[in-house]
């Protein structure tokens, strides 16, 4: 008789925290996959808290509430192997298990042993290490376990392999940044050569805070070759069949989807952050200011996709320097995405804080202050509407201005949310073109105009920063390759223009600390991945 094996993958958008709805997520992923003829429903790493649950770990509810639903999972698992990621306390130590429930039992346990401690991760914080495999039989195939960060190591599935595994589980909440579907794809691809049996990886899917999970689950054979992928940046329950032959388990049934390129896949990402930072949080909608510069409006484009425009409100916020091309731009671009627009003029606001502060201020000639005076008229109507309406600011700053603080604390910074904060200037040039290729919503002279904040006259980016196409390279390698001033210098930039770049970038950390979080789309994001001192004299 032909041993067959139908493996269902299950990556869903689970909400931190929230036991009991995920529970019931996971009851009817398992009644769908048992129509489907799975005889194996797998799920993501710690899918029954959500991830990462941070340290809501430390509090003795949770896991009390984790124990009574692992318990009410037993009870679906008749008949069927039940794959679920969760915390597990054993003599008084914390591990994060795969835990495999079948016919009401619990048939094997695997405690992960690769706890990341880097970048967005701290794992090491809460759990304990584990050091064992674990393998479960079904219909005499061999299956090993594994849990997310074990597989980009040798160890864990060599160990498995070791212990009889003829095909390996990988659960995993692996957040997503550029270039990280392919990264996935060639470490999974070796793990499976060197085990010479297929690996099964098993993704989160939804936003996090800062955190976007790509979901794009695979499965690679023997070869290394990927034979099943699914859906990225949405939910799916995907089946693969296995097939046990002289040779060994071969793939007999799946269906692929393509992988997403670059330009796709950060601006999914961005649209999936939004859409569940707003819907997980409980917020009626999203308000925005609508400058008519490039930042607003590829913001604007994304919560539009994210949420629909009856969701979204553009506010224009013009001073005595707005352009009147700004004005019509904006008014432009609300109408083609159709959501609620008005313009809102900041002059009496402006005026009054002057009048106000003429005595503080005499005898001093105008600079910035007058500047961020404006950008805080700004901040101060967007959050009002925010509080009387229930709709979330979304503020509208790009990475290389967080980089450099070529921003207004408590102005154009203030918000619940900054989608393109982990975007680089550069790069949201490329992403308002690939929407437009889609369906020109952007006015195109949005596009080409040289960006300006439109604080005093004539201004320019350009008149305070050097130009995109300089600066953002020299970011990249100051922020998210840790490289040198001279390290960069040796790659062809300017001494002095790399020394100004990378002081700005430095003197500027309280303002980052203070801002809206952000999506994170590189594989460095201001946050959680880079924790610099605010008070330093460190000069490299």
């Amino acid at each position: 008789m032909t041993q067959k094996l139908r493996i269902a993958l299950a990556q869903l958008n689970f909400l931190v925290g929230d036991i009991a709805g995920n529970t019931v997520r996971i009851r009817e992923a398992v009644a769908r996959a048992r129509v489907e003829g799975a005889q194996v429903v797998v799920f993501p790493e710690l899918c029954l808290t959500g991830y990462p649950p941070e340290d809501l770990l430390l509090r003795p509810g949770l896991m009390r509430q984790v124990d009574s639903a692992v318990n009410d999972l037993r009870s679906c698992s008749m008949g069927m192997y039940v794959v679920i990621g969760c915390p597990q306390r054993v003599n008084g130590e914390l591990f994060n298990c795969a835990l495999v429930l079948h016919d009401g039992v619990d048939v094997a346990c695997y405690r992960k042993q690769q706890l990341p401690n880097y970048s967005v991760f701290d794992e090491k914080r809460y759990f304990s290490i584990g050091q064992e495999a674990s393998i479960f039989d079904v219909n005499g195939i061999r299956l090993g376990l594994s849990v997310c960060e074990d597989i980009w190591f040798p160890g864990p599935s060599a160990q498995a392999v070791e212990h009889g595994a003829q095909l390996i589980l990988n659960l995993n909440a692996s957040p997503f940044h550029q270039g990280k579907m392919e990264q996935r794809e060639a470490v999974v691809a070796k793990r499976a050569q060197e085990g010479r049996g297929p690996v099964v990886y098993v993704n989160l899917i939804g936003g996090q805070d800062e955190l976007v999970f790509d979901g794009a689950s695979f499965v690679v054979d023997a070869r290394g070759t990927v034979v099943h992928r699914a859906a990225s940046f949405e939910e799916s329950i995907s089946l693969v069949e296995f097939e046990l032959t002289p040779h060994g388990l071969s793939s007999t049934q799946s269906v692929s989807t393509d992988r997403p390129d670059n330009l796709a896949a950060v601006y999914d990402a961005l649209v999936l952050g939004l859409r569940d930072y707003v819907r997980k949080n409980g917020f009626k909608g999203v308000v925005l200011g609508l400058s008519g510069g490039i930042d607003s409006a590829l913001t604007m484009a994304i919560a539009v996709d994210a949420l629909g425009a009856p969701n979204v409100e553009a506010v224009m916020l013009p001073s005595r320097y707005t352009a009147d091309i700004s004005e019509w731009d904006a008014a432009d671009m609300a109408k083609r995405l159709g959501v609620t627009y008005r313009s809102i003029s900041i002059e009496k606001a402006f005026a009054a804080f002057t009048e106000l502060l003429a005595d503080e201020f005499a005898g001093a000639a105008a600079d910035v202050t007058e500047e961020n005076i404006q950008a805080r008229c700004r901040g101060v109507i967007l959050m009002a509407i925010s509080n009387k309406k229930g709709r979330m600011v979304l503020s509208t700053g790009n990475k290389s201005e967080m980089a450099v603080g070529y921003s207004t604390l408590y102005g154009d910074m203030a918000g619940g949310l900054d989608v393109l904060k982990d975007v680089p200037k550069t790069l949201v040039y490329d992403l308002s073109n690939y929407r437009n290729r889609q369906h020109e919503v952007i006015p195109q002279r949005i596009i080409d105009r040289p960006p300006s904040a439109e604080l005093r006259p004539d201004q320019k980016d350009s008149d305070s920063l050097p130009d995109y196409a300089l600066l953002d390279p020299i970011l990249e390698a100051y922020v998210e390759r840790d490289m040198s001033v001279a390290d960069i210098v040796a790659m062809g930039f300017d001494q002095q223009e790399v020394i100004r770049v990378t002081r700005m970038v430095d003197r500027n950390e309280y303002k980052r600390r203070q801002a809206a979080p952000g999506i994170r789309i590189t594989p460095r994001a201001f946050g959680k991945d880079r924790r610099y001192p605010i008070t330093s004299g460190f000069r490299d």
